[in-house]
């Protein structure tokens, strides 16, 4: 038997520290081997956790039978990077018991680490017995799971008191869990009309008959944000070269003194001046010299209408993806846009937001990656562009609808309106929280008015003599409906600079200098009126502003939370917004943003309403 409350937690913060979680070789290469190599997600890096590797060991060192009682992370019970970890288990052991205390503040920002959490941290606990039954060596196992959760919103001492009062698993009312084919184990929710539908990116090439984009990938990883972005162009060419120049010294102090050493015993770190990122550390290795280049100072999507210089080189960012083949050029920029939404296993509430800038990975913040469909693909130099809806999809589309004039556009600007529609996101709300978007067709039954969804089988049911069971032509007319409406959402968010200004009343504190200088903003409780600075207060703030949410927050609040100066963990890096060419810049952005919202809403407030099922 093995009793045990491993460590929690696997992210290394700063790789300046030199001081890495320790490698265990055996086991890394078990778990790559089993819930790795059987895990269907792309970014895996969860599985590195040392309360997984803890797992894995107990689970081979109790040999044929015993116990495993852990007190863990709960997150391998729904984490979409652990579905294979799931299907091992479940096929390691006889009975599986999850007690899920809860507790995962990045996941419910309502709660609180320390009142609602056992251990006062962000993430969330459970109580693990994984049982292994004596068996002969050729039995098949198939565990039995068994899961009882608490209540979300009970604080530390109420669960404190159901442990106490419980004192057993036998006086737990446990629910048995079913695991579906994607070894999920929580699956309520998940909507299985979701899988009918055409995938809007395939991650695994040849698992599914169609998907509307040929390629994407995830926003920017720097691991390195102080550094590589800043509101001031100016400011980050300077820090950039500096950087440059650093690495430069590093570089020849490795080539003179430390080939064949660990390169972490041979570097100088001046967090002043240069991260050593793993990318970073893993290019001096190679010998690969830095060299300034001003056209890199491009313009990225950091956050929900907040943008700032970056330095789109590869040397000093964590992993670029396919980015440079999306955005390769400034001129790109003015051309090509990107669907930007929430991936699979995020914390974050889904979201898609269109941009025609670089995008971060964390667009919405910690706890959410994204995923970034462009309408065109360039090649590296910029020369050369495609479409990047598939033709399979915009043949798929034309044939459903009846309609030969449909373009790659309209399926792109389609595909926005329908990642807003309420009636969607509420529907598939746990499906998206697993899987990349699936794109329905929309159209409307023979002698129906209403609209509904229908599968990519439907467009199989309309080969030959067969009658289709929707009505094409007012079907098609509902496509440009929504269409039409994914294009103006389309210009208002890629254009939000050039908004008009909602017209708040400003309240000018004749005591204080007239300064249009932001350090921190903030709401007050009623959230009608904004503290600007000492200066100025902005009032008449309309609340439907704040029902247009971008993850965990409404555009308004990532302007509020993005504009305010700011400085890196260790205190060395200022990030300064205001601008001196432009002072009322952030002032006017604020109302800018606040229209933005207001016709957000009225714009998916009149997509049309759509009822379940069909074809």
């Amino acid at each position: 038997m093995v009793i045990a409350n491993p460590p929690y937690n696997a992210w290394q913060l700063d790789e300046n520290d030199n001081n890495k979680n320790r490698k265990y070789p055996e086991i890394d290469k078990k778990i790559r081997l089993t819930y790795s190599d059987d895990s269907t997600a792309t970014l895996k890096n969860s599985l590195s956790d040392p309360y997984i590797k803890a797992i894995k060991w107990a689970s081979d060192r109790i040999g044929e039978s015993g116990i495993v009682c852990f007190v863990t992370n709960s997150g391998f019970v729904d984490g979409l990077a652990c579905d294979g970890m799931r299907k091992h288990l479940a096929k390691d052991f006889d009975l599986i018991y999850i007690l899920d205390l809860g507790g995962n503040v990045r996941k419910n920002p309502k709660l609180s680490g320390t009142t609602h959490n056992v251990f006062g941290i962000q993430l969330g606990v459970s109580i693990n017995v994984f049982i292994r039954l004596p068996r002969s060596k050729d039995a098949v196992r198939k565990a039995k799971i068994l899961y009882y959760a608490v209540t979300v919103d009970w604080r530390k001492e109420q669960k404190y008191q159901f442990l106490e009062t419980k004192g057993s698993i036998a006086a737990v009312k446990w629910k048995r869990l079913t695991p579906d084919k994607k070894n999920n184990w929580l699956t309520s929710g998940n909507e299985e009309e979701f899988s009918s539908f055409p995938i809007i990116g395939e991650k695994h090439a040849g698992t599914e008959p169609v998907s509307l984009f040929n390629l994407f990938c995830r926003g920017t990883c720097t691991n390195n944000d102080p550094y590589v972005y800043d509101f001031r162009k100016e400011v980050l060419e300077s820090r950039v070269r500096k950087m440059v120049e650093s690495y430069s010294v590093e570089l020849a102090r490795w080539q003179k003194h430390g080939r064949g050493k660990n390169v972490e015993d041979v570097i100088h770190v001046d967090p002043l001046v240069l991260k050593w990122i793993r990318r970073t550390k893993r290019e001096l290795e190679r010998e690969t010299e830095a060299e300034f280049d001003s056209a890199l100072i491009r313009t990225a999507q950091y956050r929900p209408f907040c943008k700032q210089a970056f330095y789109f080189e590869r040397l000093f960012n964590e992993d670029l993806y396919r980015l440079p083949t999306f955005f390769p050029t400034i001129n790109s920029e003015k051309e090509n846009r990107a669907i930007v939404l929430t991936d699979s296993g995020s914390e974050k509430p889904f979201m898609a937001l269109m941009c025609r800038h670089i995008p971060d990975m964390h667009i919405v913040g910690g706890g959410a990656s994204a995923q970034v469909f462009p309408f065109y693909s360039y090649s590296e130099d910029g020369k050369h562009k495609q479409d990047n809806i598939t033709p399979k999809a915009r043949t798929l589309f034309q044939i459903f609808y009846a309609d030969d004039g449909i373009t790659a556009a309209d399926i792109f600007h389609y595909v926005y309106a329908v990642l807003h529609h309420p009636a969607y996101r509420t529907r598939f709300a746990e499906n998206l929280k697993r899987d990349l978007p699936r794109i329905p067709f929309i159209g409307v039954a023979v002698g129906e008015k209403n609209a509904s969804f229908y599968p990519l089988a439907a467009v199989e049911t309309m080969q030959g003599d067969n009658k289709p069971g929707h009505n094409p032509k007012a079907s098609a007319k509902l496509f440009h409906t929504f269409a039409d409406a994914g294009k103006k959402l389309a210009d208002l968010h890629v254009n939000y600079e050039s908004a008009k200004e909602f017209p708040l009343k400003r309240q000018e504190n004749k005591e204080a200098k007239l300064d249009w200088r932001v350090e921190a903003m903030k709401l007050s409780k009623d959230k009608a009126s904004l503290f600007y600075n000492d200066f100025l207060t902005l009032t008449g703030i309309p609340p439907e502003v704040f029902g247009y949410k971008l993850g965990n927050r409404s555009a308004l609040e990532w302007v509020i939370d993005q504009y305010r100066v700011t400085k890196d963990d260790q205190g060395n890096i200022v990030s300064d917004p205001n601008r001196m060419d432009d002072e009322q810049y952030i002032v006017r952005l604020i109302g800018q943003v606040i229209t933005v919202s207001l016709e957000t809403i009225k714009i998916v407030g009149g997509l049309p309403e759509l009822k379940f099922g069909g074809g």
